[in-house]
Protein backbone atom coordinates (compact mmCIF):
# COMPACT_ATOMS: atom_id res chain seq x y z
CA UNK A 1 0.00 0.00 0.00
CA UNK A 2 1.52 3.33 -1.08
CA UNK A 3 0.26 6.87 -0.86
CA UNK A 4 1.02 10.56 -0.93
CA UNK A 5 -1.15 13.52 -0.01
CA UNK A 6 -1.68 17.27 0.15
CA UNK A 7 -0.17 18.87 -2.91
CA UNK A 8 -1.40 20.96 -5.81
CA UNK A 9 -1.88 20.03 -9.46
CA UNK A 10 -2.54 22.41 -12.32
CA UNK A 11 -1.85 26.06 -12.90
CA UNK A 12 -3.19 28.51 -10.35
CA UNK A 13 -4.11 32.11 -11.12
CA UNK A 14 -5.49 35.14 -9.36
CA UNK A 15 -9.02 34.31 -10.48
CA UNK A 16 -8.92 30.50 -10.25
CA UNK A 17 -8.25 27.77 -7.74
CA UNK A 18 -5.81 24.99 -8.71
CA UNK A 19 -6.69 21.33 -8.83
CA UNK A 20 -5.82 20.33 -5.27
CA UNK A 21 -5.07 16.63 -4.89
CA UNK A 22 -5.49 15.68 -1.26
CA UNK A 23 -4.49 12.01 -1.52
CA UNK A 24 -3.32 9.42 -4.02
CA UNK A 25 -3.05 5.77 -2.91
CA UNK A 26 -2.30 2.43 -4.53
CA UNK A 27 -3.19 -1.06 -3.32
CA UNK A 28 -2.57 -4.52 -4.80
CA UNK A 29 -4.87 -7.55 -4.91
CA UNK A 30 -3.19 -10.48 -6.69
CA UNK A 31 -2.37 -9.06 -10.15
CA UNK A 32 -4.62 -6.00 -10.00
CA UNK A 33 -3.65 -2.50 -8.85
CA UNK A 34 -6.35 -0.16 -7.54
CA UNK A 35 -5.60 3.57 -7.47
CA UNK A 36 -7.67 5.96 -5.38
CA UNK A 37 -7.31 9.72 -5.28
CA UNK A 38 -9.21 12.66 -3.89
CA UNK A 39 -9.40 16.34 -4.87
CA UNK A 40 -10.59 19.16 -2.63
CA UNK A 41 -10.96 21.80 -5.38
CA UNK A 42 -11.01 21.71 -9.17
CA UNK A 43 -10.96 24.42 -11.82
CA UNK A 44 -11.10 23.67 -15.56
CA UNK A 45 -10.25 20.02 -14.86
CA UNK A 46 -10.70 17.86 -17.97
CA UNK A 47 -9.49 14.72 -16.24
CA UNK A 48 -6.65 12.42 -15.25
CA UNK A 49 -4.56 10.24 -17.51
CA UNK A 50 -3.28 7.31 -15.44
CA UNK A 51 0.31 6.44 -16.37
CA UNK A 52 2.33 3.33 -15.50
CA UNK A 53 6.06 2.61 -15.64
CA UNK A 54 8.10 -0.51 -14.92
CA UNK A 55 10.65 -0.10 -12.12
CA UNK A 56 14.14 -1.39 -12.87
CA UNK A 57 15.90 -3.85 -10.57
CA UNK A 58 17.76 -0.93 -9.00
CA UNK A 59 16.39 -0.11 -5.56
CA UNK A 60 13.90 2.73 -5.76
CA UNK A 61 15.46 4.73 -2.90
CA UNK A 62 18.66 5.07 -4.92
CA UNK A 63 17.09 6.22 -8.19
CA UNK A 64 18.70 9.41 -9.46
CA UNK A 65 16.60 12.27 -10.83
CA UNK A 66 17.88 11.57 -14.34
CA UNK A 67 16.73 7.95 -14.04
CA UNK A 68 13.23 9.11 -13.13
CA UNK A 69 13.13 11.70 -15.92
CA UNK A 70 14.16 9.10 -18.52
CA UNK A 71 11.68 6.49 -17.33
CA UNK A 72 9.35 5.04 -19.95
CA UNK A 73 5.72 5.78 -19.14
CA UNK A 74 2.64 4.30 -20.82
CA UNK A 75 -1.00 5.24 -20.60
CA UNK A 76 -2.95 2.77 -18.46
CA UNK A 77 -6.29 4.59 -18.67
CA UNK A 78 -8.21 7.84 -18.28
CA UNK A 79 -10.68 9.11 -15.69
CA UNK A 80 -12.79 12.20 -16.46
CA UNK A 81 -12.63 15.15 -14.07
CA UNK A 82 -15.47 17.25 -12.65
CA UNK A 83 -14.50 20.50 -14.38
CA UNK A 84 -15.07 23.09 -11.66
CA UNK A 85 -15.68 22.08 -8.06
CA UNK A 86 -15.00 23.34 -4.55
CA UNK A 87 -16.09 20.13 -2.80
CA UNK A 88 -14.34 16.81 -2.18
CA UNK A 89 -14.33 14.52 -5.24
CA UNK A 90 -13.25 10.87 -5.10
CA UNK A 91 -11.75 8.94 -8.01
CA UNK A 92 -10.55 5.39 -8.60
CA UNK A 93 -8.96 3.35 -11.36
CA UNK A 94 -8.29 -0.41 -11.51
CA UNK A 95 -5.37 -1.75 -13.55
CA UNK A 96 -5.89 -5.49 -14.06
CA UNK A 97 -3.89 -8.50 -15.29
CA UNK A 98 -0.51 -6.93 -14.49
CA UNK A 99 2.57 -9.15 -14.73
CA UNK A 100 4.78 -9.69 -11.69
CA UNK A 101 7.23 -6.89 -10.92
CA UNK A 102 7.48 -3.40 -9.48
CA UNK A 103 5.63 -0.48 -11.04
CA UNK A 104 5.27 3.25 -10.63
CA UNK A 105 1.99 5.05 -11.18
CA UNK A 106 1.33 8.76 -11.61
CA UNK A 107 -1.51 11.03 -12.70
CA UNK A 108 -1.31 13.42 -15.61
CA UNK A 109 -3.93 16.06 -14.78
CA UNK A 110 -5.27 17.74 -17.92
CA UNK A 111 -7.03 21.11 -18.10
CA UNK A 112 -9.74 21.78 -20.68
CA UNK A 113 -7.34 24.16 -22.46
CA UNK A 114 -4.69 21.44 -22.89
CA UNK A 115 -2.36 22.42 -20.02
CA UNK A 116 -1.22 19.55 -17.82
CA UNK A 117 0.70 18.70 -14.66
CA UNK A 118 2.02 15.45 -13.19
CA UNK A 119 1.37 14.14 -9.72
CA UNK A 120 3.97 12.52 -7.52
CA UNK A 121 4.51 8.80 -8.06
CA UNK A 122 3.38 5.78 -6.04
CA UNK A 123 5.14 2.43 -6.24
CA UNK A 124 3.59 -1.04 -6.04
CA UNK A 125 4.84 -4.59 -6.37
CA UNK A 126 3.04 -7.53 -7.97
CA UNK A 127 4.60 -10.60 -6.38
CA UNK A 128 5.41 -13.72 -8.39
CA UNK A 129 3.23 -16.73 -7.44
CA UNK A 130 5.13 -19.55 -5.72
CA UNK A 131 3.44 -22.27 -7.78
CA UNK A 132 1.39 -23.00 -10.89
CA UNK A 133 -2.34 -23.26 -10.25
CA UNK A 134 -5.71 -23.30 -11.97
CA UNK A 135 -8.52 -21.85 -9.86
CA UNK A 136 -12.15 -22.93 -9.75
CA UNK A 137 -14.20 -20.62 -11.95
CA UNK A 138 -16.55 -18.16 -10.26
CA UNK A 139 -19.49 -18.02 -10.30
CA UNK A 140 -20.27 -21.67 -10.88
CA UNK A 141 -22.85 -22.60 -12.15
CA UNK A 142 -23.03 -19.51 -14.36
CA UNK A 143 -24.94 -17.80 -17.15
CA UNK A 144 -23.60 -16.42 -19.37
CA UNK A 145 -20.14 -15.50 -18.07
CA UNK A 146 -17.65 -16.60 -15.43
CA UNK A 147 -14.09 -15.78 -14.36
CA UNK A 148 -11.29 -18.35 -14.65
CA UNK A 149 -8.17 -17.57 -12.65
CA UNK A 150 -4.73 -19.11 -12.99
CA UNK A 151 -1.23 -18.57 -11.62
CA UNK A 152 2.17 -18.96 -13.28
CA UNK A 153 5.30 -19.21 -11.17
CA UNK A 154 7.50 -18.85 -14.29
CA UNK A 155 7.17 -17.40 -17.80
CA UNK A 156 5.27 -19.97 -19.86
CA UNK A 157 3.34 -20.64 -23.03
CA UNK A 158 -0.24 -20.99 -21.84
CA UNK A 159 -3.01 -23.04 -23.43
CA UNK A 160 -6.43 -22.69 -21.81
CA UNK A 161 -9.24 -24.61 -23.49
CA UNK A 162 -12.84 -25.59 -22.84
CA UNK A 163 -14.19 -29.07 -23.65
CA UNK A 164 -17.63 -30.63 -23.56
CA UNK A 165 -18.34 -33.75 -21.51
CA UNK A 166 -17.39 -35.92 -24.52
CA UNK A 167 -13.91 -34.41 -24.54
CA UNK A 168 -14.50 -32.35 -27.69
CA UNK A 169 -12.86 -28.93 -27.75
CA UNK A 170 -15.42 -26.11 -27.88
CA UNK A 171 -13.32 -23.00 -27.16
CA UNK A 172 -9.68 -21.92 -27.02
CA UNK A 173 -9.46 -19.14 -24.45
CA UNK A 174 -5.71 -18.54 -24.23
CA UNK A 175 -2.90 -19.59 -26.56
CA UNK A 176 0.07 -17.30 -25.98
CA UNK A 177 3.25 -16.67 -24.02
CA UNK A 178 2.63 -15.19 -20.57
CA UNK A 179 4.90 -13.68 -17.94
CA UNK A 180 4.93 -15.18 -14.46
CA UNK A 181 1.98 -13.81 -12.52
CA UNK A 182 -1.71 -14.16 -11.67
CA UNK A 183 -4.31 -13.90 -14.41
CA UNK A 184 -8.08 -13.89 -14.84
CA UNK A 185 -9.92 -14.77 -18.03
CA UNK A 186 -13.58 -13.78 -18.35
CA UNK A 187 -15.27 -16.60 -20.23
CA UNK A 188 -18.54 -15.90 -22.05
CA UNK A 189 -20.56 -19.05 -22.74
CA UNK A 190 -22.97 -17.44 -25.21
CA UNK A 191 -23.69 -20.04 -27.89
CA UNK A 192 -23.10 -23.00 -25.58
CA UNK A 193 -25.97 -25.11 -24.29
CA UNK A 194 -26.57 -25.85 -20.64
CA UNK A 195 -24.49 -28.64 -19.18
CA UNK A 196 -21.20 -29.74 -17.68
CA UNK A 197 -17.96 -28.58 -19.30
CA UNK A 198 -14.28 -29.06 -18.60
CA UNK A 199 -11.58 -26.41 -18.79
CA UNK A 200 -7.91 -27.33 -18.98
CA UNK A 201 -4.71 -25.36 -18.68
CA UNK A 202 -1.29 -26.41 -19.96
CA UNK A 203 1.71 -24.25 -19.04
CA UNK A 204 5.12 -25.81 -19.54
CA UNK A 205 5.04 -29.11 -17.64
CA UNK A 206 2.01 -28.05 -15.61
CA UNK A 207 -1.43 -29.27 -16.57
CA UNK A 208 -4.74 -29.25 -14.69
CA UNK A 209 -8.42 -29.71 -15.49
CA UNK A 210 -11.51 -28.47 -13.66
CA UNK A 211 -15.27 -28.73 -14.15
CA UNK A 212 -17.81 -25.95 -14.64
CA UNK A 213 -21.55 -25.85 -15.28
CA UNK A 214 -23.42 -23.65 -17.73
CA UNK A 215 -26.96 -23.20 -16.43
CA UNK A 216 -29.47 -21.42 -18.69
Amino acid sequence: FTSFSDFTLGTSGSDALPVELKSFTASVNQNAVTLNWKTSTEVNNYGFEVQRSVVSSQKSEFRSQSTIDNRQWEKAGFVAGHGNSNSIKNYFFKDENISSGKYLYRLKQLDNDGAFKYSDEVEVEIKTPVKFALEQNYPNPFNPSTAIGYQLSADSHVLLKVYNILGQEVRTLVNEDKKAGTYTFNFDAIGLSSGLYLYKITAGKFSETRKMVVLK
